[in-house]
């Protein structure tokens, strides 16, 4: 099970919520704004799983996560996508990347703590 965790998130109300879920939950919670950020805090603290928005940015969350898995030191780093995009091709193209999850806004704490327990 994963200890600490890396939200990616542009919108501040929403990584505030996410960040506070998951640290009353027990994780140790790290944060980012985009996809940038995101690489290179990956590559600094390699968290345990990334949560990643889609719709950001500088690099989208699509983006980031070939990022990730393309680079050695994060690739196998699990990436949740948390995102308004819920059409079946915004799923699929998820997975081609590599994420292990994905999570359509909005959403419940249990589906966010349940998809973070599986990984």
């Amino acid at each position: 099970m994963p200890r600490t965790i890396l939200v990616v998130e542009d919108n501040h109300a929403d990584r505030t919520r996410l960040e506070k879920l998951l640290s009353d939950a027990g994780y140790l919670v790290s944060t980012a704004e985009n996809g940038v950020q995101a690489l290179a805090s990956a590559k600094r603290s390699k968290p345990d799983a990334i949560l990643m928005d889609v719709n950001m940015p500088e690099m989208d969350g699509f983006a980031c996560t070939r990022a990730l898995r393309a680079d050695a030191e994060t690739k196998d780093i699990p990436v949740v996508l948390v995102t308004a995009k819920d059409q079946k091709a915004d799923k699929a193209w998820g997975q081609m990347l590599g994420a292990k999850g994905y999570i359509t806004k909005p959403y419940t704490e249990e589906q966010v703590l349940s998809q973070v327990r599986a990984l």
